[in-house]
């Protein structure tokens, strides 16, 4: 697996993470125990040293699970926790937005509860979850400096921010990385986010690489989701939008045919051709899945491949918003 540095401050990390949400939270039932803790450790075996939870998955249960399959070897990993909901409210509930939480009392006492969950002594990387337009950024970052300063957190993180606030925040103490949504169909962060990141100095960690599963060609219109599972919500995952963006795959499939890999492989290879400062964190619960991911590090996508890429996708236009109305004004603040 191959190293890549994130931000300024050389936070290194295995060029693929974990996203372990799916675990524990938000794509069906929770899964089981003991099989997670065997795939978190499988992880770590093959390279991985990167893996991202939060407080509210669960909430709190996929810290737990990562606490107790990780500080074992605590040596070997790379922890990113989050910090912002009020956990007492299901942030992926579709009554109404969830509520935020990130006053400086707030984010100390959420990484004090973190750090035990985790059984570690630092928090590694420690992400504002989403932006709380109720408490000025200064005092976030702030908050977050302190906790730096006390050797509880190493490095600051963003999660879909907007540019100002990127800004804002980094003068305050140094971000190491923004996470936010990046694949072929959600493109967005290439308009001012990655122009902004690159000239401050911060890493990028992509979240949905493979598109909530979609960019995999595992999904064809017909799917069906558990009553759980929070892609039921999401408008993208609508029959007429799997069928229309369809072409997408098909474009994946094209290219992973003449690579000998698979259309996630794909997917993710393009992403780590971006940027060398880019750190997709796939999610999966299997096995399979997970060594399907680990293998688009060796998938190398010539000048020609990603010329290919860009011309195709420029074709084809995504169909449907990447979230209901008040998750996606949740995001860019």
């Amino acid at each position: 697996m191959q190293i890549r540095k994130l931000g300024n401050n050389n936070l290194q990390v295995s060029a693929i993470g974990l996203g372990c949400m799916g675990m524990s939270f938000s794509y069906g039932p929770p899964k089981d125990k003991q099989e997670m803790i065997s795939l978190l450790r499988t992880a770590v075996e093959r390279g991985v040293t990167f893996f991202d939870t939060a407080e509210v998955y669960g909430p709190y249960t996929n810290e737990e699970l990562l606490g107790e399959a990780l500080s074992p070897l605590r040596d070997r990993v790379v922890i990113a926790t989050k910090f912002g909901f009020d956990t007492g409210i299901d942030p992926r509930g579709t009554k109404g937005a969830p509520a935020l939480n990130s006053r400086p009392e707030h984010i100390k006492a959420v990484a004090e509860a973190s750090l035990k969950r985790l059984n570690i002594d630092a928090i590694d990387l420690f992400y504002q979850h989403r932006v709380d337009p109720d408490v000025p950024i200064e005092e976030v970052a702030g908050a977050v400096k302190e906790l730096i300063q006390q050797g509880k957190v190493k490095h600051f993180g963003l999660s879909e921010a907007g540019v100002q606030t990127i800004r804002r925040a980094h003068a305050v103490q140094p971000v190491t990385a923004l996470q936010s949504e990046y694949s072929l169909w959600w493109r967005s962060p290439e308009a001012e986010i990655i122009p902004t990141l690159e000239e401050l100095g911060i890493g990028l960690v992509p979240y949905s690489p493979l598109g909530r599963g979609f960019l995999t060609g595992k999904i064809d219109p017909n799917a069906t989701f558990d009553s759980t599972d929070f892609r039921n919500t999401l408008p993208r995952f609508k029959p007429e939008a799997l069928r229309a963006n369809q072409a997408l795959i098909d474009l994946l499939d094209n290219i992973a045919g003449r690579k000998h890999a698979t259309p996630a492989q794909i997917a993710l290879a393009w992403l780590l051709a971006q940027k060398p400062w880019i750190v997709p964190i796939p999610g999966t619960t299997k096995l399979h899945r997970l060594d399907e991911n680990i293998g688009a590090n060796a998938v190398e996508l010539t000048p020609e491949d990603l010329c290919e890429i860009e011309t195709a996708a420029a074709q084809i236009t995504v169909q449907g918003t990447r979230y209901p109305e008040q998750l996606e004004q949740m995001t860019g603040r």
